[in-house]
């Protein structure tokens, strides 16, 4: 029986993560969720699951929440609340999917208490990547991948000596906006951007998917967990969602994994790795498919991706700076704020303007953080 706590239940990653673990009840337990602003769910999953502590965004909504619980939940809200859903003395395996940098304090905690990680928040790891993977060597603490592109690679180097990797070939669905023009970008809306053809995601990961800058997110992430340099690290537009990810060897082998866009794959080897479990899902059916396509990634047209490249090159301070400017920038939008392409011109104008420091630590990360948002939210 392995003990779960979950960072963000009532998100994508964290409604799915709650699918697995309801088809192998055997498995799994769930000891401690949180969750931010969805309380309604967050009530619907404490009362299935039973965990013993829920935490959730603010005193408010803890209030709320006491009020339909049994009094044995233990409800807690904010930071104080994430941080001790991470570090719950039964859990032994933390699934961390908050969205943004809102994950880096909890999951660092989590990695303190020794806890194993699932990791499906990306930005943990593009705002502090050096400190965190150093912490879970110090800790011996194991990071699994949950994003499917990072699950792919992941499952592809099972057993290969990582010196023999010529390169990893990130896929990309293209996002919303694949089959528009840079001149028809200019008009499209919000509800239009969230529109994914291929993935369920949560609101911001979607927007980011168009942006593309997802993709670059997911370039940073893996030069950490794979620590391969940029040079290693490629991208190409699959637009079927099949082909989740690829590694070249130096012989040139290409070793890929497959399956459909069903999340519930990559959280449930997360949850169950070495193992395997049988899964109810849809089988991946190739004769169905019949064709698979594959584009170069063009950073004229996705400036963003760039952006993550140049972030991720410089290091420092840089990479968290573009990822809390891209966060306020993607709330401008969703809020009619700024256009869709408006998002690109904050970052660049932000990154722009920021004075990069060397090997950061975590109390300097945080402040060039707030500086990117208070300048974003200005622009």
């Amino acid at each position: 029986m392995k003990n779960i706590s979950i960072l963000g239940s009532t998100g994508s990653i964290g409604v799915q993560t709650l699918d697995v673990i309801r088809q192998h009840p055997e498995q799994f337990r769930v000891v401690a969720i949180a969750g931010g602003t969805n309380s309604d769910l967050l009530i619907k999953q404490a009362l299935e699951f039973k965990p013993s502590i829920v935490s959730v965004g603010n005193s408010t909504l803890a209030e709320k929440i006491r009020m339909e619980l049994p009094d044995e939940i233990k409800v807690l809200y904010g930071q104080e609340g994430l941080i001790e859903v991470a570090t719950h003395p039964q859990c032994n395996f933390v699934v961390s999917a908050i969205v943004g940098s809102a994950g880096l304090l909890p999951t660092l905690s989590a990695i303190e208490a020794g806890k194993s990680i699932g990791l499906a928040n990306k930005e943990t790891l593009v705002t502090a990547g050096h400190i965190v993977m150093e912490k879970a060597k110090e800790k011996n603490v194991s990071i699994i991948p949950i994003d499917s592109e990072h699950s792919a690679i992941f499952q592809c180097l099972n057993g290969e000596i990582t010196s023999g990797v010529k390169r990893i070939i990130i896929t990309a669905s293209g996002g919303s906006f694949r089959d528009l023009s840079r001149e028809q970008l200019k008009e499209v809306t919000p509800q239009q951007a969230l529109n994914h053809p291929n993935w369920s995601m949560g609101a911001k990961i979607t927007i980011d998917s168009a942006t593309m800058m997802n993709k670059g997110l997911e370039v940073m992430e893996a030069h950490w967990l794979f620590q391969l340099p940029y040079e290693q690290i490629d991208t190409v537009m699959h637009r079927e969602s099949i082909i989740h990810s690829m590694v070249e060897f130096e012989d040139r082998a290409i070793m890929a994994q497959l399956g459909t866009p069903d999340m519930r794959i990559p959280i449930q080897y997360a949850l169950t790795y070495p193992k395997r479990l049988a899964l109810q899902t849809e089988p991946l059916d190739l004769l169905k498919v019949g064709i698979l396509h594959f584009e170069p990634l063009s950073m004229e047209r996705y400036p963003c991706l760039g952006f993550a490249y140049e972030a991720g090159r410089k290091g420092g301070t840089l990479p968290t700076v573009l990822n809390g400017a891209n966060e306020v920038a993607v709330a401008r939008f969703l809020k009619g704020e700024i256009s869709f392409l408006g998002i690109e011109h904050v970052i660049s104008s932000v990154m722009e303007k920021h004075h990069v420091i060397s090997q950061p630590d975590l109390e300097t990360i945080i402040e060039a953080d707030q500086w990117a948002r208070d300048v974003a939210s200005k622009m």
